[in-house]
């Protein structure tokens, strides 16, 4: 028990060194709510991931985890393989804060967009891992509505649901002997009684 209060003693003393450096809770920097210095950021996404960071050099795969947050890396007009190509340009697995503005140059001006368009996507994309909750689109959830329909099943399939869409479980998967004496099948079951 001891272990885990002097855990939790310590992330509670990083946030409030943080707190300390930014001048404030993080990401309330310059009086905006939603957007924080392009410095707090970059720091926030170089300790991302790895514990041991002190939040100077960035890597690769942080800075792409970055980008996607932000939107920057689209898959169409900016890929990993381009920011894999401009990082590895510079020489280094680990980039600071001056060569990742290089880095961000260089990239900008290849793909042919504005570097200040980057940088606001950067600063505004939040805390490292918060991404906002995005819906189904329409044609998903109604693809999925008609694949799930059971009362368009046929076949064996169709066996294993009953009229509400329920599933029957184990008996619409085996054949279950059933001691009524009426053979596999008959559909009139019980039905002598009541027409005589």
């Amino acid at each position: 028990m001891s272990e885990e209060q002097t855990s939790v003693e310590q992330v509670a003393q990083q946030v409030k060194d943080v707190k300390l450096e930014n001048g404030g809770a993080p990401g309330a920097a310059n009086g905006k709510d939603d957007a924080m210095t392009f410095k707090d950021a970059f720091k926030m996404f170089s300790k991302f991931g790895d514990s041991k960071s002190d939040g100077k050099q960035i890597t690769l795969s942080q800075s792409d985890k970055w980008m996607k947050q932000a939107k920057v890396i689209d898959g169409k007009k900016i890929t990993t393989t381009d920011t894999a190509i401009h990082f590895k340009k510079l020489k280094s697995m680990k980039l600071g804060v001056d060569d990742y503005q290089k880095f961000l140059d260089d990239l900008a001006k290849s793909k042919k967009v504005e570097l200040d368009e980057i940088k606001k996507k950067l600063t505004t994309c939040g805390q490292p891992g918060i991404t906002p909750h995005t819906t189904k689109s329409a044609a998903a959830a109604a693809a999925v509505d008609r694949l799930t329909d059971t009362s368009k099943y046929t076949g064996s399939h169709k066996q294993r649901f009953d009229d509400s869409g329920k599933g029957k479980g184990i008996a619409g998967r085996k054949d279950l002997v059933d001691g009524s004496g009426y053979v596999t099948g008959y559909q009139h079951k019980n039905t002598y009684d009541k027409g005589h």
